[in-house]
């Protein structure tokens, strides 16, 4: 069956680029973005991995070990790394794992069968840290990933995880959020001293909270 959010991620032990991955101890106590590639030396890939590189100061800010994954070997791993590096202006600073038994990618559902039989789509799991799926992405190999809504998405959850609010469509770090309906009027004089503007009894805008 398929992963969904609120699942415990399956636990799994595979080579990367950094040693041996026993995953649920090394996620131990952070978030984790895991996301997977079709394969070694593609152009679309080698974007992506510089880009991760350039923003795990960001990643590290919010406590979230990034983890990536190919069914390729260590051997073409270390060649296409410094391929990134020369292209991309970035050095791989976190792990890459190699699954090339695929089961990692079978474990997490990253082979779709009518896409390819034997490369993985370009999935992306946020996990918080009681090791619970929050999100899953999946693109197709032609389309890159946008990190910076990966970032978003784990700020929305940060933030959230805090305080009863929800962020709207296309809100950022600093604007304004919603209180969930769940609390009511009372309450949320009491959370939200600083007032909101309620549009509708159940849309309540509100400046996000420190």
């Amino acid at each position: 069956m398929a992963l969904q959010l609120g699942d415990i991620v399956p636990d799994f032990t595979q080579a990367s680029t950094e040693g041996p991955i026993h995953f649920h101890d090394w996620a131990q106590g952070a978030w984790v973005v895991l996301f997977s590639h079709p394969k070694d030396y593609t152009p679309v890939c080698t974007t992506e991995l510089g880009t991760v590189a350039k923003l795990k100061p960001e990643f590290d800010k919010r406590n979230v070990k990034v983890i990536g994954l190919s069914v390729d070997g260590l051997e073409n791993h270390g060649g296409w790394a410094a391929d990134i590096e020369e292209t991309q202006g970035a050095k791989l600073n976190f792990p890459l794992i190699a699954d090339t038994d695929r089961s990692v990618s079978n474990l997490y559902g990253m082979i779709h069968p009518n896409a390819s039989d034997t490369l993985t789509v370009r999935s992306v799991f946020i996990i918080d840290p009681n090791k619970k799926l929050r999100l899953s992405l999946t693109y197709p190999a032609s389309t890159g990933r946008n990190f910076d809504e990966i970032l978003r998405v784990i700020d929305s959850l940060q933030l959230t995880d805090g305080h009863k609010v929800a962020t709207p469509a296309n809100w950022t770090q600093g604007g304004d959020v919603i209180i969930v309906p769940s609390v009511d009027n009372e309450t949320a004089k009491t959370l939200f001293p600083g007032g909101w503007e309620e549009q509708k009894p159940y849309l309540r805008v509100v400046k996000q909270p420190a």
